[in-house]
């Protein structure tokens, strides 16, 4: 049997707890019971069948009439009996004859002879019967009563943790909004449990990091928007320097900063969530070879099957160009750009992406190997291919080589 989404091995196991617990419990207590009731029924059918004893063994000495109960070396009673009473003593015991329960209770006669006396036990035995019955239905009812009663009360605890793992795996999705809002955190009056504190402190901990990023992304715009001024008038300078190498060389400075200023800003853009699409029917594999065509570089373009799709062109044509770019900066020729259906693949053959990179994703301002740049293409290509909707990859080639792959909605 399928357990519902928010049953798990904690609610498994506490209804198994519970079961064994009650099981134990039961046969415990009606162990107890049985026990009891037994021995007093049988005291009780004991004490009857030795006082009839008595009197039949008075009647026999005095040589009057027994009592129709009482007979000397009855053929039903048990062989254990007979011997004790050959031997001189007293003694009851419990069998059947001709299928009816008997307290049998037996004492010496003669030197020969045993004198048995033999009380119905029938009603003691149904008694007993229905006492065990009784005892076997109550617990069982008891079993399940407490089961479902447990059962209700840990699926409310496992539902409740559910919810939370949920929120966490939202948070960790990038929905930094998401809250458990457990209403026992809010109200201090009801009691607060494990489940509540552990839901208070992943609210808190999802406030605190929201309150970082934002102040991570407001910091980031700042800093680009503080950037654009100085950097235009610095542009407008630099052209006006005289032709030169050093003239050059400033320019160059110049252009860098304000590629890193231009990428600060669409990545606080994309952090704020702000971006829209403006999708339009486009042919995959012509805005391929227009992309390769623009960037300037030595890009085999390979349109294995071509399809329309619908998308922002302008965000599509971002991503493809950081990945060649990207491509072409950090990896060797040849860079291959392929078009099959709805999946678009950038390969190049050089070393590879770093490890930290196929194993999390790209990381602003970080780079390994010594290669120059700042982090930022990558990032913004997987940032754009989110708001595209798109799933970006990135892995390393078995013969070598880094290996992006662009998969379409």
């Amino acid at each position: 049997m399928r357990l519902p989404r928010w049953a798990g091995t904690l609610a498994t196991k506490s209804a198994v707890f519970i079961t064994v617990m009650c099981c134990a419990l039961a046969a415990l207590l009606g162990g107890l019971v049985h026990v009891s009731v037994t021995d007093q029924t049988v005291a009780q059918a004991r004490e009857q069948a030795l006082s009839r004893l008595a009197e039949a063994t008075g009647d026999f000495e005095a040589g009057d009439r027994l009592l129709p109960e009482a007979r000397v070396d009855p053929r039903g009673l048990p062989t254990p009996l007979r011997a004790l009473a050959l031997n001189g003593e007293r003694g009851t015991m419990v069998s059947k004859d001709e299928g009816r329960p008997i307290m049998w209770a037996a004492g010496p006669a003669d030197r020969h002879r045993v004198l048995a006396v033999a009380v119905d036990y029938s009603q003691q035995a149904r008694t007993i019967a229905a006492l065990d019955g009784s005892i076997l239905w109550s617990s069982a009812l008891a079993i399940g009563a407490t089961l479902l009663v447990g059962a209700f009360a840990v699926t409310r605890v496992t539902r409740r943790l559910h919810g939370t793992a949920q929120v966490a795996r939202r948070i960790s999705a990038g929905d930094l909004d998401a809250r458990v809002d457990d209403p026992r955190t809010k109200d201090p009056t009801r009691p607060q449990d494990e489940v509540a504190a552990v839901a208070a402190a992943l609210d808190g901990m999802a406030a605190s990091l929201q309150s970082k990023l934002l102040s991570e992304q407001r910091f980031t715009a700042d800093v680009a928007h503080e950037l654009r001024t100085p950097l235009t008038g610095l542009h407008a300078a630099a052209e006006l320097l005289p032709p030169g190498r050093p003239t050059e060389l400033v320019r160059d400075r110049v252009a860098a900063l304000r590629t890193l200023t231009e990428d600060l800003l669409e990545i606080s853009r994309l952090d704020a969530g702000r971006e829209r699409l403006e999708t339009d029917a486009e042919a995959l594999g012509a805005l391929a070879e227009r992309v390769v065509q623009a960037s300037g570089t030595e890009t085999e373009v390979k349109v294995v099957r071509d399809v329309w799709v619908e998308t922002d062109r302008r965000r599509l044509e971002r991503v493809l160009g950081n990945l060649v770019a990207n491509a072409h900066r950090h990896g060797r020729a040849p860079v291959v750009l392929t078009v099959e259906g709805k999946e678009v693949t950038v390969r190049d053959h050089g070393d590879g992406f770093p490890e930290y990179l196929v194993a999390h994703g790209p990381q602003r301002f970080r780079t390994e190997g010594g290669s120059k740049g700042h982090g930022l293409g990558l990032t913004i290509a997987v940032g754009q291919a989110e708001v595209l909707g798109a799933r970006l990859s990135f892995t390393n080639a078995v013969d070598g080589g880094a290996v992006a792959v662009l998969t379409l909605p």
